[in-house]
């Protein structure tokens, strides 16, 4: 009866998706804290690209 509690396999797949989706997580926790950086400052270029244009827009509206 012991030999056969541990051959039983129920629940082993999702042991196995959930240490898929653990692998899965901590992927993207760390690619997310390399990445994080250089994604906020292209955001923070953009950002200031479309401020420059809306003020040059504004003054060549009210010149």
């Amino acid at each position: 009866m012991l030999l056969k509690w541990f051959k039983d396999e129920e629940g082993q797949g999702m042991v196995e998706y959930g240490l898929i989706i653990a692998l899965i997580a901590i992927v993207v926790i760390v690619a997310l804290a390399l990445l994080g950086p250089k994604i906020r400052d292209i955001f923070n270029r953009t950002n200031e690209a479309l401020d420059d244009a809306t003020e040059a827009a504004a003054a060549g509206a009210g010149g």
